[in-house]
């Protein structure tokens, strides 16, 4: 088993490392045995090249450590579902270092029901924090307005969409295999899968 330390700020200007140290003390509470996965990012995005090369790295009954939910996420409930996804497909098992009630493993009745509690406060402390994003954003977009700037955002490339749900089709490559030959995130596969 290895511990998969996750630390994240969304902007170079703030210390992606800042809770490193206290994450690898941590950590020697399950196995001395740690990865580090550093990253300047932002938590809205899906595709986030620490973040995806951990998921690539991890083995069944690793554990992946984060400081908190919004240092893994401030996505889209669609796309959290989707992050949720690999990790449960990765075999992996999350443990937030302030959230206690994932510390620990209980086994029978009451692991089962503890890791139904931890599901649905993973899933709303992830809410809050996308909520919390969102308000930012808007008090940006408000500040912006204010003063006549008008941003003209990202066009979806239909194209690589379009290729995308073509290999998928044929059934015989990995997700992954169809990110490389599109040039794209994981992540992108399965949202454009997921969208149709």
């Amino acid at each position: 088993m290895t511990v998969r330390i996750y630390v994240r700020a969304s902007t170079k200007d703030q210390d992606a490392e800042r809770a490193l140290s206290d994450l690898i003390g941590f950590s020697k509470g399950y196995d001395d045995n740690h990865a580090e996965y550093i990253e300047n990012y932002s938590g809205t995005k899906l595709d986030r090249p620490a973040l995806t090369k951990l998921l690539d790295e991890a083995n069944q009954g690793d554990i992946l450590l984060v400081e908190s939910v919004d240092r893994l996420s401030r996505l889209s409930q669609d796309d959290f579902g989707i992050l949720k996804q690999r990790i449960k497909d990765k075999g992996l098992r999350l443990v937030v270092a302030d959230l206690p009630t994932t510390h620990t493993v209980n086994d029978g009745m009451t692991g089962e029901i503890l890791n139904v509690v931890n599901n649905m406060l993973i899933d709303l402390l992830a809410t809050m924090a996308k909520l919390d994003n969102d308000k930012r954003r808007e008090r940006i977009k408000q500040g912006l307005a204010r003063s006549g700037y008008k941003p003209s955002g990202k066009k979806a490339n239909t194209e690589k969409h379009k290729r995308i749900r073509e290999l998928d089709s044929q059934n015989n490559m990995t997700k992954e295999e169809i990110a490389k030959a599109c040039e794209v995130g994981v992540a992108t596969v399965y949202r454009v899968l997921k969208e149709g």
